[in-house]
């Protein structure tokens, strides 16, 4: 199955309210970005384990571990959960720059150092979510002020 049936069918999947609203921010990340590079983890691990919620995931970056070890992955993701709906921005340097430079003109979402988790796309300032995915797409960003 090619990712772009895959994201079809597991956004599909979702509730008719949630699945219009993850069709309209994947609408909205491939407008910013129309020729990034899509992903769709299903969850699991190499041994088929549900580690984590499917996740859509747009660009590709290089990931970079503690003990040395890289791997690409994506530099947006966007996934559904049983309290609404997270976009993850990877590759952060800064575990604070979400919440600093996007916090408080965001709305009502959780922010963590690379997660903004919210309940529902009207709880956010959907532009503020925008500039979030136009920076973290820029090339070479690494979403840290320097």
């Amino acid at each position: 199955m090619s990712v772009h049936a895959q994201i079809d069918e597991y956004i599909g999947n979702q509730s008719p309210a949630k699945s219009e609203e993850l069709r309209d921010l994947h609408r909205r990340i491939l407008e910013i970005s129309p020729d990034a590079k899509l992903w769709f983890l299903d969850g699991r691990n190499d041994d088929g384990k549900v580690v984590s919620n499917p996740n859509i995931g747009y660009g590709s970056e290089t990931l970079r571990y503690a003990s040395g070890d890289t791997r690409p992955f994506y530099k947006i993701g966007l996934s559904a959960n049983t309290s609404g709906i997270s976009v993850y921005v990877m590759g952060l340097d800064d575990k604070h720059y979400l919440s600093e430079t996007y916090g408080s003109r965001l709305g009502k979402a959780k922010i963590t150092g690379y997660c903004i988790r919210f309940k529902s796309v009207k709880d956010i300032d959907l532009g503020v979510l925008e500039e979030v995915v136009t920076d973290a797409m820029a090339p070479g960003s690494t979403g840290a002020s320097s």
